[in-house]
């Protein structure tokens, strides 16, 4: 039986443009022998703008809804989600090759992992890349470590949750992405690490474009009072998980149980 990465992306009409370079990163990954991707899009509104973008691909699912954010869009297309591992993958950012064959890869090679990062290049309008310099080393990423170094530096984390790869059982245990207007990715990334164990692939896995039209390059997202705020609520839900001292590990399978 085959197994399944599904490859999550929210999209709104002013980025849907931006669809064909993202499907053809993924049309350009090469998967481990046994594995099959799903392309998850689900549109943040419902607009005659997305749908005459989306590929014509049998692995290509599309769906609309109201409109509620990223956030709120990626945990809707949960529910046509088919496969044990989820990808994020945002309309406007692209895949380098060979992004998820090592994703695959961390999650057979070490069990105890729930989920993975990459390393990330911003992709600039004029072309050019820009890389970050706090990458940390190829490896695990412990409990709590995220939370730590987010908070020593500014609420900014070491690894980019727009690379996140995750177990879906644990993404869906913990409720999918938080319901906030911004950072939303980030607050499941600091759940993720108060639960659970993750890896980081120094290997660029994700072309991050900056744009004008990105949302992060609005003026509402650096609004200090709203900044504040969606910082407080992510810090205390990270410190709950800690405290509560719940962790994550994977579940024995039933051999009988389908893996898709």
């Amino acid at each position: 039986m085959q197994q399944r990465i599904v490859v999550l992306t929210a999209v709104h009409a002013p980025g849907a443009h931006h669809l064909p370079d993202a499907y053809r990163s993924l049309q350009e990954q090469e998967l481990p022998d046994g594995w099959e991707w799903q392309w998850v899009i689900q549109e943040d509104g419902e607009t005659d703008q997305v749908a005459e973008l989306v590929p014509d691909d049998p692995r290509v699912s599309f769906a609309q809804g109201r409109r509620g954010g990223p956030g709120v869009a990626r945990t809707m297309g949960l529910a046509r989600a088919r496969g044990e591992l989820v990808k994020v993958l945002d309309a406007d950012d692209m895949l380098t090759p060979g992004a998820l064959a090592r994703d695959i890869a961390v999650f057979e090679r070490e069990p105890d992992i729930a989920w993975t990062t990459s390393r990330v290049l911003d992709a600039m309008p004029d072309g050019s890349t820009v890389g970050f310099e706090g990458d940390p080393d190829e490896g695990p990423i412990e409990r709590g470590s995220v939370h730590q170094h987010w908070m020593a530096h500014d609420y900014r984390a070491q690894v980019h949750p727009a690379t996140l790869c995750i177990r879906r059982d644990l993404l869906l245990a913990l409720g999918g992405w938080m319901a906030l207007p911004a950072s939303e990715d980030t607050g499941l990334l600091l759940a993720l690490n108060a639960v659970s164990r993750g890896y980081f692939t120094r290997e660029v896995g994700l072309m991050y474009r900056k744009w004008p039209g990105q949302a992060t390059n609005q003026a509402a997202h650096a609004h200090k009072d709203e900044r504040d705020a969606r910082m407080n609520v992510i810090d205390a839900r990270a410190r709950q998980l800690i405290e509560l001292g719940w962790s994550y590990s994977l579940p024995a399978r039933d051999p009988r149980r389908p893996t898709v």
